[in-house]
């Protein structure tokens, strides 16, 4: 009876241990691991931009591409416009959302457009059959593209429309290269050149920015700054097309490097003529240069006058005492000058 007895706890804890993993915390750990494979394979991450980055890329998106719908509303009226609109939506996304990306700069999105059009009219003049022609004129685009270095997205759709775009865009002929693609392209980058010149966190195209990097200015590779032909070698060994400079691709190494050591500036650290930043992100972001001094018996009364170089305020001047001006500093910062990009 004792044996009996046993084999039925024993039975009794196994099921006890099975309903646990089924219903309790088991099906929580079950379905957390889940989701997490789940956004690994959707790759979807959390979004750090603030809200007024948000904001501002949703309002010139939406002016860039009211103009241009007028444009090729009025070049190939509503048929041709649902064809070509769609092809610079996608190129806004790219110039308003991402202004400082590499696909997003003015030779990809001039290039990549003008190119893919003259394909895609191409293809469709010379290739009878249409399904043939729209897939040789997107897989012709990507491979010039490719081949002139100005890789864009927008650009296939603006390829495939010259072959499917029906009468009003194929009575165009090559004229569609000029008129409308090339217009909508100007339009778009005009938009988006004077629209991003409001606000100081960001520039269209990115050579406007003034850059800073986090090193001292020399002509050596700057400590903790990796070499360029480094990350060139690095992107070329995984094969990659990554839509950002490898300029971006070491200040963020850098950055990264710095906020892991959790560094901060004190006020003997604050030095005439150099550079600090906040490092924040959006509208208070700003970038300022010590122009004078004035030194105090007590350290608590030095004087430091700055000039806002970058960001908030932009070109005003103002002081403070050098205490308060190592607690809004973030870091010092350097300009980016071409000998730092070795």
């Amino acid at each position: 009876m004792d044996y009996i007895k046993d084999v039925f706890i024993i039975h009794l804890l196994n099921v006890k241990f099975l309903l646990k993993i089924v219903s309790g915390t088991g099906r929580l750990n079950l379905l957390s691991g889940g989701i997490e494979r789940f956004r690994r394979f959707m790759l979807i991450e959390s979004e750090s931009t603030s809200s007024a980055e948000k904001l501002v890329a949703s309002l010139g998106g939406g002016l860039g591409i009211i103009l241009i719908s007028l444009v090729s509303y009025n070049i190939t009226g509503a048929t041709g416009a649902a064809l070509i609109v769609p092809s610079m939506g996608a190129a806004a996304v790219l110039v308003f959302a991402v202004p400082h990306g590499r696909l997003s700069q003015p030779w990809p999105l001039l290039g990549g457009n003008l190119i893919s059009a003259f394909v895609g009219v191409s293809c469709y003049k010379f290739i009878p059959d249409t399904y043939l022609a729209s897939g040789l004129a997107v897989g012709l685009a990507i491979a010039l593209m490719h081949i002139f270095s100005c890789v864009h997205p927008p650009g296939g759709a603006t390829a495939l429309a010259a072959v499917v775009g029906g009468p009003a865009i194929h009575e165009l002929g090559y004229m569609y290269v000029i008129n409308p693609v090339l217009i909508n392209v100007l339009i778009i980058f005009i938009v988006a050149m004077i629209f991003n010149s409001f606000f100081a966190w960001r520039r269209y195209p990115a050579a406007g920015m003034m850059r800073f990097i986090d090193a001292e200015t020399a002509t050596e590779p700057l400590e903790g700054m990796i070499e360029k032909a480094a990350i060139e070698k690095a992107i070329s060994d995984m094969d990659l097309v990554m839509d950002v400079t490898t300029e971006d691709l070491q200040r963020v190494i850098k950055l990264s490097l710095d906020h892991a050591n959790t560094q901060k500036i004190s006020p003997v650290q604050i030095k005439l003529g150099h550079f600090y930043t906040n490092g924040t992100h959006g509208p208070d972001w700003a970038v300022r240069r010590i122009i004078d001094e004035s030194c105090s018996e007590d350290p608590k009364k030095d004087m430091v006058i700055f000039r806002v170089v970058e960001g908030q305020r932009f070109n005003t001047a103002d002081s403070c005492t050098r205490e308060e001006f190592a607690r809004w500093s973030a870091r010092e910062v350097f300009p980016n000058t071409p000998a730092n990009n070795n």
